[in-house]
């Protein structure tokens, strides 16, 4: 397999551990050896031997792929729990809001302590928490809708220390070509995860009758995740693998790391593209599968919710294609960007608009004929959803290659909290409030229940432009930061003026045996 232009190879340098941070005499990213990286902690000392680190990726994809499942369980069972608690579609969307909400506050939080303090240790104390509250929100009643809110937030709180942390170790681990196949793994498992969520959860209706149990699949599995993660996951030293296993070390503020992130520009622009993604992927994941099952009703396929469960065959189909499309999607994504960018090194954003812009056309189609043919619907589904799915794991590898190792956690969580706060935290909430309003406006029916969802959902093709955009713009700025980030980690950039005697980092000529 062809490996991508400017992969960064180990330094031709004495071992040392080098300083990503910045001091009053140099510039960000000079390569500075200070008194604190001549003594790293012996467990931190050395690369992660390449058993390890595959190990540590099959932990870390099994992990993502729980989360999803969790994230999206509650919309493959949506009809029921709005029919349990008698809920409208604004306050049931409400549910994935709240949850959005609270992981993306706390994202940079955890993007703090991810690029300062032991990565592992964050991880096991997120997944922890967020197997208490997935399992107490299993065990609510009519009555208590309030704490399936409140639970909910919670869980959250959990997946948050997890999503900003887990990808910058996958970027520690492998480095260049390896680096990109790994990341597509890992992403492929947020639709594969995605689509198994909606079937656990329409399996679990069929097989108990009860909704309930839809939500207590992936606690348990993830005790299984919890035990793996302790065991066999490794924490290793940040710029590992582009310093061959002797890592980077940042000194700066959070305010300097936020400023270096605004000054990125590929940075900012995915990061743009990325919320126009999530507002749009998180909407339809939400509400098509509800769609469907009102356009059955509609076309007088299908009664309409009747006993105490709702037909829930939209939601096993709609998580198939999802599952299909993510391991379809991510993976050619990949290996287009693989061919791609020796020859052109701005392909990367090229693809992800791409794949913005080329859904638009399959949306309009999905909104407007799943009134007339439901096999046609799900064969736009299928494009879009593919075309969707390139950008996974691409923006992914953008993300690491612009911003330096001791950013990353940073960067990740605040992409996490922009691309969520403007992206998916309101765009299934803010679907159902323009689907209540439009339905308020004649008599309730189960044929207008239908239209008012779809002219709600009319909303997202011109987000998906909107997106498109902001990665065609991010094609202008990707290959310069692209390379000024390896000559930052090489050390080609040399400090601006000798620092003073007094200053907070010190030059040292000492090696790491």
């Amino acid at each position: 397999m062809e490996i991508k232009e400017y992969e960064i190879p180990p330094l031709e340098l004495p071992k040392v551990r080098c300083s990503l941070g910045s001091s009053s005499g140099l510039r960000y990213g000079s390569l500075v050896n200070s008194v604190s990286s001549l003594a790293p902690d012996a467990a931190q000392r050395g690369a992660v031997s390449p058993r390890r680190a595959y190990l540590a990726i099959a932990v870390l994809c099994y992990i993502n792929l729980l989360n999803y499942m969790e994230r999206y369980t509650i919309a493959g069972v949506l009809s029921d729990i709005q029919k349990f608690f008698l809920i409208s579609d604004s306050t049931a969307g409400l549910l994935q809001t709240v949850f959005i909400c609270s992981f993306l506050l706390l994202a940079p939080l955890f993007g703090y302590l991810g690029d300062r303090y032991n990565r592992k240790y964050i991880m096991i104390g997120g997944l922890s928490v967020w197997l208490l509250t997935a399992a107490g929100s299993s065990f609510v009643n009519e009555s208590q809708f309030w704490l399936l809110v409140l639970l909910r937030a919670l869980v959250g709180v959990g997946e948050a220390s997890y999503s900003t942390v887990a990808p910058t170790i996958i970027g520690d681990l492998f480095t260049g070509g390896r680096r990109s196949v790994m990341i597509c793994i890992f992403y492929i498992f947020i639709p594969v995860g995605s689509g198994l969520g909606y079937i656990t959860g329409a399996g679990s209706v069929s097989l108990t009758g009860d909704w309930h149990w839809a939500l207590r699949i992936t606690p348990i599995m993830g005790a299984v995740g919890l035990i793996l993660l302790v065991f066999l996951c490794p924490n290793p030293p940040r710029g590992a693998a582009e310093t061959n296993g002797d890592g980077v070390i940042g000194n700066s503020s959070y305010m300097e790391d936020v400023k270096y992130l605004l000054k990125t520009k590929s940075y900012v622009w995915s990061s743009l593209g990325v919320t126009a993604l999530a507002f749009l992927t998180g909407a339809l994941a939400f509400w098509l599968p509800t769609f469907l099952t009102r356009a059955h009703v509609t076309q007088g396929l299908r009664p309409s919710c009747t006993g105490d469960t709702c037909n829930t065959t939209d939601s096993f189909i709609f998580g198939a294609v999802t599952v299909a499309t993510g391991v379809l999607g991510g993976a050619l994504g990949t290996t287009i960007s693989r061919r791609l960018v020796g020859r052109f090194p701005h392909a990367d954003p090229l693809i992800c608009a791409v794949g913005m812009l080329g859904s638009v056309p399959c949306l309009f189609v999905i909104i407007f004929v799943a009134s007339s043919s439901i096999p046609a619907t799900y064969v736009f589904i299928f494009l879009g959803e593919l075309l969707l799915s390139l950008n996974w794991a691409v923006l992914a590898d953008i993300l690491l290659y612009v911003v330096v190792p001791t950013r990353r956690a940073t960067a990740e969580a605040l992409q996490i909290t922009i691309g969520h706060l403007l992206g998916d935290a309101g765009s299934p909430y803010l679907l159902g409030v323009i689907s209540d309003a439009i339905r308020s406006s004649k008599p309730e029916t189960h044929d207008w229940s239908f239209h008012s969802l779809k002219y709600s959902l009319i909303l997202c093709p011109f987000v998906g432009v909107l997106g498109g955009v902001f990665f065609l713009i991010t094609t202008l700025y990707v290959t310069e930061d692209r390379k000024a980030v390896q000559r930052l980690v090489e050390g080609d950039l040399q400090p601006q003026q000798a620092p003073t005697p007094d200053s907070s980092v010190e030059m040292s000529n000492k090696t790491i045996e």
